[in-house]
């Protein structure tokens, strides 16, 4: 993204790399794509994974949801990533603002990286899941990642890289992490 270079690092007990860019150029084990329950991949984050990796996601996502049945709000299901330059796609069925509340939001968040520990993952990339057409504040949504991030005891997972497209979410992030997330580790700006 021309203009706005900036990445901040958070030693905790794993890095937590904050940047402005496309989810979907990042190079990692695994992806986390903000979903709905029926893993339709029709807008935001979702249509642009899967308008990136290929086809074989959104096949493979149906084929989810008809062995399994929708994805439960605040937990999560594994594809392939097709093109992308990553292993896997990890779908997180992330809440409806003042629908459901941020504790679904943190369980969508903690269970991402659960499976990329059950999978072995050494580095994942989160988007702002929920911030989209559910509506939740990106201050919301940055506040309970800094939570799930300071609570979890990783044993594989090394880095964590929360990509945000959006300049005024990236500075929110910023600004809630280095409130958060500066005071319990180190932090770095590359």
């Amino acid at each position: 993204m021309p203009g706005f270079p900036l990445v901040k690092l958070f030693r905790l007990n794993f890095d937590v790399v904050l940047t402005r860019g496309d989810i979907t150029e990042v190079e990692v084990d695994a992806i986390v794509n903000a979903a709905n329950s029926y893993l339709s991949h029709g807008g935001g984050v979702a249509w642009a994974i899967v308008r990136k990796g290929g086809d074989v996601i959104q096949r493979e996502s149906d084929q989810y949801v008809l062995e399994h049945g929708p994805v439960p709000v605040g937990e999560v299901a594994v594809t392939s990533a097709g093109a992308l330059r990553a292993r896997y796609v990890i779908h997180a069925v992330g809440p409806r603002y003042g629908v459901e509340g941020k504790d679904k939001l943190y369980s969508a968040v903690r269970r991402s990286l659960e499976k990329a520990e059950e999978l072995g993952l050494r580095s994942l990339a989160l988007p702002a899941i929920s911030t989209g057409i559910f509506g939740y504040p990106h201050e919301d949504c940055a506040e309970v990642m800094a939570r799930v991030f300071l609570e979890f005891k990783p044993r594989s997972l090394k880095k964590v890289i929360v990509v945000l497209y959006d300049g005024r979410a990236y500075l929110t992030f910023e600004d809630v992490f280095m409130r958060l997330l500066k005071s319990r580790g180190s932090h770095e700006e590359t």
